[in-house]
């Protein structure tokens, strides 16, 4: 691997984390993060299990001659699934089908130097920036992370999410829970959006204390548009977290993708208020598959933007917070303090491996939707933006057709 490349690798993980992780499967693992989607668990795996360098060496060339070089390496390490040759050939094609569009395009020094340009530090596991959290997760885990960060978190984390359209109460109890948050010691985590997120950032930042907001797109994409003053703030204060690498745009699909990430890097997560489809719906469905505490915030019935609160607790799936400082009791403990209304109740939620919310739209309609943009484009610049392979745009593009959704111009495929 060209020495300059290994030099920018350095510059961008900084000199403790250079010193700590190989860096040539650092730049292996930039490489990957610009072929896969967030949270692409065969290629978390074949990272896992081969390496990063390996791994992605075996697929380029698997591309152009073949996989049997890859399936008989999977077999020796004795990789998870590859003693069924069969299905595991058959996930490894439609993987190599999936990444293809994007292989010829990897350029890891160009990646880097977009990083560069915000002042983004790269994060790989090794590093002391790591947030070991996210490793619960497996194959579906980060292979890198970008971040912007003017102060490290040091306590831990307490996620608060919810709906971007909030009431005034479901702010009020917002700025409350993130307030006691921030007087026990824990970095309040959320995602940057309108509503909850925000509120929960601002209190945060008000008091001083570290907050960490997880980005849907590249740690360059400051998103919404409406909170980019407020993210500059975390930024300064505490850190900007993004999984995809920079230029990447924020999608719907991502949005969700990102979710997991904000239930994984905290030791439990609050929903203040959350529709019946609301997002934080389904970071509260990864925090319990993930066996950290989930909590919800009651508000009157009568109310749209407590349906999916009242929903998780009804169900089992999300301990109810009579007070503040519920949740944060599960995150450091109860401590001595006079808070109005405390509960005595502790634990973790009940884990559920039954998804929450969930749209009624066929999820890789919804990739191929985010991938459209406002000029009309062929399926294989769809299968690139969308990290599918081009059979499955095709498949995708048919349905969206039939639904009304896309249409096909002289010059590709364009929004209905």
């Amino acid at each position: 691997m060209a020495q300059d490349l290994i030099g920018t690798v350095a510059a961008a993980l900084g000199p403790g984390g250079a010193d700590a992780v190989d860096l040539v499967e650092a730049a292996a693992r930039v490489a990957w993060s610009t072929v896969v989607e967030p949270g692409d668990a065969v290629a978390g795996l074949l990272v896992q299990e081969l390496g990063a360098e390996r791994s992605f060496a075996l697929v380029r060339a698997a591309v152009d001659d073949g996989p049997r070089n890859l399936l008989d390496a999977c077999a020796d390490r004795q990789v998870p699934g590859a003693e069924s040759p069969g299905s595991f050939a058959q996930a490894m094609q439609v993987a190599l089908e999936r990444w293809g569009p994007r292989l010829g395009r990897v350029d890891v020094l160009t990646t880097l130097a977009a990083a560069g340009t915000v002042g983004a530090r790269l994060v790989v596991p090794g590093t002391a920036a790591w947030p070991v959290g996210v490793d619960d997760l497996g194959p579906h885990a980060p292979v890198v992370l970008w971040t912007r960060s003017g102060r490290r978190a040091s306590g831990p984390g307490l996620a608060v999410v919810g709906s971007r359209a909030n009431t005034a109460a479901g702010a009020e109890a917002t700025a409350e829970i993130a307030s006691v948050a921030a007087d026990a010691g824990c970095t309040v985590v959320s995602g940057g959006a309108y509503g909850i997120d925000a509120t929960a950032h601002r209190v945060a930042v008000a008091a001083g204390t570290p907050t960490v907001a997880v980005l849907a797109g590249g740690i360059d994409q400051l998103y919404p548009t409406g909170n980019v003053e407020l993210l500059r703030n975390v930024a300064r204060q505490g850190t900007l977290l993004a999984e995809s690498p920079p230029g990447t745009r924020p999608t719907r699909w991502r949005f969700l993708a990102r979710n997991r990430l904000i239930a994984a890097i905290s030791a439990a997560t609050v929903v203040v208020e959350a529709g019946a489809r609301s997002g934080a719906l389904n970071t509260a469905h990864h925090a319990a598959q993930l066996g950290r505490p989930v909590f919800a915030v009651p508000g009157a019935f009568s109310s749209p933007a407590s349906v999916g609160c009242h929903r998780l607790v009804a169900e089992g799936r999300a301990q109810i917070v009579v007070g503040p400082g519920d949740p944060v009791d599960a995150v450091v403990g109860p401590r001595d303090r006079s808070v109005r209304g405390r509960s005595t109740r502790r634990g973790g939620a009940p884990r559920s491996d039954e998804p929450l919310g969930g749209g009624r739209q066929d999820p890789e309609v919804v990739r191929v939707l985010d991938a459209l943009g406002r000029r009309a484009l062929g399926e294989q610049e769809i299968a690139v933006r969308s990290g599918m392979s081009t059979g499955a745009v095709a498949d995708a593009l048919a349905l969206a057709e039939l639904q009304g959704l896309v249409r096909h111009t002289g010059g590709g495929w364009a929004r209905s």
